[in-house]
């Protein structure tokens, strides 16, 4: 599997900032974030992950197999970006909030994780032959995929616009970003909020969203901070840390990713009728009350994005 450095690093090196450089003594930082801040994260491989105790009544609820076996086949996109799923400064350690949250549950259900990572297409493959019992990666709650797959939720999909620090504008709605430039990745969710936004504004009268479009993460930045772009609008996880590490930006709004229709909704997903979906619900409804949850959210910048109680196949985001 090709390898490849945060999100954080790659801008960092493009930024000429030294959050991921070497030290005076050629070693690398092991966080990033305000040097010495309680906030900082930790993005060495040694990652001191917040554990839990198996819980009897509901590692009672795995299927038998399952608890034969003795471990949890979790699958995650080896695409993600931090703080999701990324590579520790050893450029080989998996780290991130989905593989954190991941092995609370496994904690929880008495089971050790084998987690692995392939291509986002390559999850749902895994989920339909059995290779994985579950996908923690980032997975919003669809109408389409409840067709074939069951969902325990976990954290709320948002999505977030991201501007230069120390900006006043704020987006609250269409009318916010009317005449501004603002990128997005192309086919996704925030992309077609953004269209009928602009859409929502020539009709009403006012300038239309220029909107622009960049093949790497990294090329985003490099337009904000060099103000070719006015904000960058995606995923509120990724925005989040790298207004955390970077020191650079802010975040100016935030929306869920299902627009006005729905909120959405990330969630632990298996293949419909495993057996599995009410033990992962169940772990992660033990895990949000005894507080190890929301240490983990907070460990990696999102608290905001916390749920109080995981929902079994909930309304999602409509088919297109």
């Amino acid at each position: 599997m090709k390898t490849r450095r945060t999100l954080v690093a790659a801008v960092a090196a493009l930024t000429a900032s030294a959050l991921l450089g070497g030290c005076g003594d050629g070693d690398v930082q092991e966080s990033v974030g305000s040097k010495g801040s309680k906030n900082a994260i930790n993005i060495s491989p040694d990652q001191h992950r917040v554990r839990v105790k198996k819980v009897d009544s509901i590692a009672a609820k795995v299927p038998a197999a399952i608890r034969k076996r003795g471990t949890l086949r979790i699958g995650g996109s080896a695409d993600a970006s931090a703080p999701l799923g990324f590579y520790a400064t050893d450029d080989k350690t998996r780290i991130g909030s989905e593989l954190d949250i991941a092995t609370l549950v496994a904690d929880t259900l008495g089971l050790k994780v084998d987690f692995q990572s392939v291509s986002w297409e390559n999850l749902f493959v895994g989920l339909d032959s059995s290779k994985f019992d579950g996908v923690f990666s980032n997975v919003t709650v669809t109408e389409e995929r409840k067709e074939k797959y069951d969902f325990a939720t976990y954290r709320l999909d948002d999505l977030a616009f991201e501007a230069k620090k120390g900006t006043s504008w704020r987006v609250k709605g269409p009318k916010d970003v009317a005449g501004k430039t603002i990128s997005v990745a192309s086919g996704t969710n925030q992309e077609k909020i953004l269209v009928d936004w602009s859409k929502q504004n020539q009709k009403a009268g006012r300038k239309p969203v220029d909107i622009k479009y960049f093949q790497k993460d990294t090329d985003y930045y490099l337009a904000l901070q060099s103000g070719r772009i006015d904000a960058y609008f995606g995923p509120n996880p990724t925005s989040a840390y790298h207004v955390a590490s970077a020191g650079q930006t802010q975040i100016i709004g935030r929306f869920s990713g299902g627009g006005d229709q729905v909120q959405g909704k990330i969630a632990a997903t298996t293949k419909k009728g495993s057996g599995l979906v009410d033990a992962y619900a169940a772990a992660l409804d033990h895990v949000i009350q005894d507080g190890s949850y929301a240490k983990v959210l907070k460990r990696w910048g999102l608290s905001s994005e916390a749920v109080k109680k995981s929902e079994i196949n909930p309304p999602g985001l409509p088919k297109p």
